[in-house]
């Protein structure tokens, strides 16, 4: 399903011109090489862009390599020449080392003299037939340049340690603006190289591919993918068969995958392309989600990370605002209406992928793979939305802000289990009641923590309240205070928020520490252990008060509707049920509308 969908997506791409066509590679060049019409190096030219950075309080300048679509670059191990070479260890033959060029054809390895004998041999072939002034100083230089005799090289020895990891291209002297690669004469050749090559591959292994369905060439190593948070900087492999237990009828490496050349290179095009785009990538932890939908543009996967994820700035605000409003009946303040996603805007039937990446030893690792409609992923993102919200007035919460709720405010190395957002990502997109774990691990959090901030509360309290309702699968807590709900761990909640509420009146605000301080965690377990003794107390603060009805009133309704009894134990859904009508009463208290009711 996952490749599949990558070259699908590959033919949408190519089809918008948005990635490099078949038989080409993107390279990073830093220098031009403008040679003479003899082939002498004339000067070397600075190929890179610079950009601002701000490093600290600092702004500084950093040199950025311009990409040049060359052929396809060799990725096999080894000492193998590309055609039209960019690297300087086959172009000039020489290592740079302690500040001077070397020259050692006697070494152990002879790696410089071999790699620059391939790179020579290899292009004079390509260059037969072909004819132009480049061409021709391209031709002449490789006949007579000589490594032995260029360690001295002013022009080289001018690019210090830039040397060895610059890439670079050719140009004539005075003539910048023409490539070689990009001449028309080269690409035609290059066409006819690469087709014949395609054609010499039916030699090696010819099957029906896993996912064309045709008989064609069978990749035997499938390209390296790159980008994935915690990957190897060369790249990691997808699909990649190393061990003989792996090999199956007498198949080795990736010829047991049946993927053909062709599909391989439009999946690892595509993935690369994805990888590489801020718009269709996150990570969460060490995992790196991709997603994408299969169409040319790009407004589906940015209301993705809008509504999901939180992004800012991937858009001008009035765009993102009228792409919300078409899924929000209030933008600002995520009130989600179903009419408004049933009519949800753009292609809302397109297939809709998320991925998530993290690398092994060997390969990149698949933790999961979804494909669903794009009208249902926004349907799942909306309906977790509005479990969430636990006031009237509700802002959207992202997966960034619940993650960092999983965290005590103090600690400054805890990290959340990456297996558990990832099943927290799961329940959200597929619409399934969200994992235990979250559940235990916020009620913990409230539990333990003494002082967070407004949001912070909001956000705890709507996750225990979307945990509740999505396990249910009904409304068992509702938004803001619900006077008519009967379930005695809600009312022990509302009871607590009522006795702190009197102890702060009567002490006028004065205390260092209340009763929440004191018991809220243990109330919230064992609540016949504590409530005897806080009704006790509660009929000191009452004294202190000029006018105790309401508090009298609001403690005898609370106590008749339970029944006149306090649990014995509280077990961790009934925990988080005891929070939210803490919460939900406690914020009631602040409602001027709650108060004139009360009075």
């Amino acid at each position: 399903m996952l490749i599949q969908g990558l070259c699908r997506y590959y033919d949408i791409l190519s089809k918008a011109g948005k990635v490099l066509p078949e038989g080409y590679s993107k390279v990073k060049i830093h220098y031009l090489i403008a040679l003479t019409e003899d082939g002498k190096i004339d000067v070397i030219l600075n190929h890179q862009n610079t950009e601002e950075v701000i490093i600290g309080t600092k702004k500084k300048e950093r040199s950025i390599p311009q990409g040049e679509i060359m052929p396809e670059r060799t990725e096999k191990p080894g000492i193998d020449a590309n055609i039209i070479e960019h690297r300087p260890l086959y172009i000039f033959g020489l290592n740079f080392d302690h500040e001077t060029l070397t020259f050692h054809p006697e070494d152990r390895t002879g790696k410089a003299k071999k790699s620059h004998e391939a790179f020579v041999q290899t292009n004079l072939k390509f260059l037969e037939g072909l004819d132009s002034p480049l061409i021709n100083a391209y031709r002449r230089f490789i006949e007579t340049w000589n490594p032995e005799m260029e360690i001295g090289n002013p022009d080289l020895l001018k690019l210090g340690k830039e040397y060895g990891k610059a890439g670079f291209a050719f140009c004539l002297s005075g003539r910048p603006d023409l490539l070689l690669h990009e001449e028309e004469s080269v690409k035609k050749k290059w066409g006819t190289v690469y087709k014949n090559r395609l054609e010499d591959m039916k030699d090696i292994k010819i099957a029906q591919c896993a996912i064309t369905g045709q008989k064609a060439p069978i990749a035997r190593i499938h390209n390296k993918i790159k980008g994935v948070y915690g990957g190897l900087a060369t790249g990691s492999v997808l699909v990649g068969f190393n061990n003989e237990s792996e090999n199956s009828y007498g198949n080795e490496q990736s010829y047991n995958s049946g993927i053909s050349e062709i599909a391989m290179k439009k999946y690892t095009e595509a993935l690369n392309y994805l990888l590489g785009s801020n718009k269709h990538k996150v990570i969460l932890d060490d995992m790196t989600i991709i997603f994408w939908a299969m169409n040319p543009e790009e407004n589906h996967e940015t209301l993705f990370m809008e509504i999901l994820l939180g992004r800012s700035g991937l858009m001008g605000t009035e765009q993102v605002e009228e792409m919300l409003q078409n899924v929000w009946e209030d933008s600002g303040q995520a009130r989600i209406t179903d009419n408004r996603l049933k009519t949800v805007f753009f292609h809302s039937d397109v297939d809709f992928y998320m991925v998530g990446l993290k690398p092994n030893s060997s390969r990149l690792s698949v933790k999961f793979a979804i494909r669903k409609k794009y009208a249902d992923v926004l349907w799942n993102i909306a309906q977790f939305q509005k479990d969430l919200q636990i006031i009237r007035e509700a802002q959207p919460v992202f997966l960034s802000s619940i993650k960092k709720e999983m965290i005590s405010p103090k600690s400054s190395n805890e990290k959340v289990n990456p297996a558990l957002m990832t099943k927290l990502f799961e329940a959200i997109i597929y619409g399934n009641p969200c994992p235990e774990a979250l559940l235990s691990t916020i009620v913990r959090r409230v539990q333990t923590d003494r002082e967070v901030g407004k949001v912070s509360q909001q956000i705890r309290m709507g996750v225990i309240k979307a945990c509740i309702n999505r396990k249910a699968k009904k409304e068992e807590l509702k938004v803001a205070l619900d006077k008519s709900n009967h379930d005695p761990a809600y009312l022990c909640g509302r009871l607590f928020a009522v006795l702190e509420k009197l102890q702060q009146d009567a002490s006028k605000n004065t205390l260092n520490r209340t009763i929440k301080d004191a018991y809220f965690a243990s109330a919230s377990s064992k609540p016949v252990l504590v409530f005897p003794k806080l009704i006790g107390l509660a009929q000191n603060h009452l004294k202190k008060l000029k006018n105790p009805v309401k508090y009298k009133v609001l403690i005898g309704n609370i106590i008749d509707m339970m029944g006149q009894e306090f649990p014995d134990h509280f077990y961790l859904k009934d925990q988080g049920k005891f929070m939210i009508g803490y919460y939900q009463q406690y914020q009631s208290f602040f409602d001027k509308k709650e108060e004139t009711e009360d009075e």
